[in-house]
């Protein structure tokens, strides 16, 4: 390995990760990068470099963090060979692999080639004349005061089903435990290739979620009884739809990489973080 990426969370004291990277680089002659506004805060040792620099010349990226700041070193290492080993940083940290005290041990494991890594299904939506990414979701958000969102689903072209609903979430498997969860949806193993469609809060006939191939186009039509609709991708906005615009969305296999080590599964972590042990059916 000849370099290593550092993707920063914007406020939490990741002082303690980073000094335990830039050991394990320093014994062995690794060259740490960083993006040049998040490592100036730090004072620290990595060199600067852009955002795109960053995702293409790491061997490995580190997100020091929680789940948003997995999801954007996710899309930086979009298309790109560096897996993303996730530290967290924070209380949930559900896409994260260790916290900061394993990470050493996280890293000698790294050393010694004793990890695999797990793909990640990406879904990119077009809006208008450009293309975002999310690896979580992409969701159509009723605005206060503007009315429901009111959007109808079709698949390869076809229609399929229309929702009336306080959003509409087309989530990846990674993102079944986020947004999508939260919404009704359902728990689903990152190793499965598909989008789940959930609408949120849903007052329309059909109420029930969607599991869709990923080989399929998948298109949101804003209905004429729509209100004005925010787009979110990955929890952040990045745009405006309204009645008769349309979100035409596609599942992309493999878009990145992250580091797991065995220490648990996608199952036990699940049950941990979402606390499936509260559920009445396990004691």
């Amino acid at each position: 390995m000849r370099s290593a990426g550092l993707v920063l969370h914007p406020r939490r004291d990741s002082a303690a990760a980073v000094a335990a990277v830039l050991d394990w680089a320093g014994s062995r002659h690794i060259e740490i990068l960083g993006i040049a506004d998040e490592v100036v805060r730090l004072d620290c040792a990595a060199v600067a470099v852009s955002a795109a620099e960053l995702g293409s010349r790491s061997d490995l990226l580190v997100s020091l963090g929680g789940d948003g700041t997995m999801l954007r070193a996710m899309r930086l290492a979009d298309g790109q060979r560096a897996p993303v080993l996730g530290v967290n940083l924070g209380k949930l940290g559900f896409l994260a692999e260790v916290d900061v005290p394993d990470l050493p041990g996280a890293l000698s494991a790294i050393d010694e080639h004793a990890f695999t890594v797990e793909p990640r299904l990406a879904v990119d939506a077009t809006l208008g004349e450009r293309t975002v990414t999310a690896f979580n979701d992409v969701a159509v958000v009723r605005v206060p005061g503007d009315g429901s969102a009111v959007v109808a689903v079709r698949v390869a072209e076809h229609e399929f089903v229309s929702y009336a609903a306080d959003a509409v979430i087309v989530a990846t498997p990674t993102g079944s435990t986020a947004y999508s969860f939260s919404a009704g949806g359902p728990i689903t193993s990152p190793a499965v290739e598909a989008l789940l469609v959930t609408p949120a809060a849903p007052h329309s006939a059909y109420s029930r979620g969607v599991v869709l191939s990923v080989h399929d186009a998948v298109t949101l039509d804003i209905l004429p009884s729509s209100g004005r609709l925010a787009v979110e991708v990955d929890g952040e906005v990045a745009g405006y739809v309204q009645p008769g615009d349309r979100i035409e969305l596609r599942g992309r296999p493999s878009a990145a990489q992250v580091v797991r080590l065995g220490m648990t599964t996608f199952y036990q972590r699940a049950r941990r973080k979402l606390r499936l042990t509260d559920s009445a059916e396990i004691p």
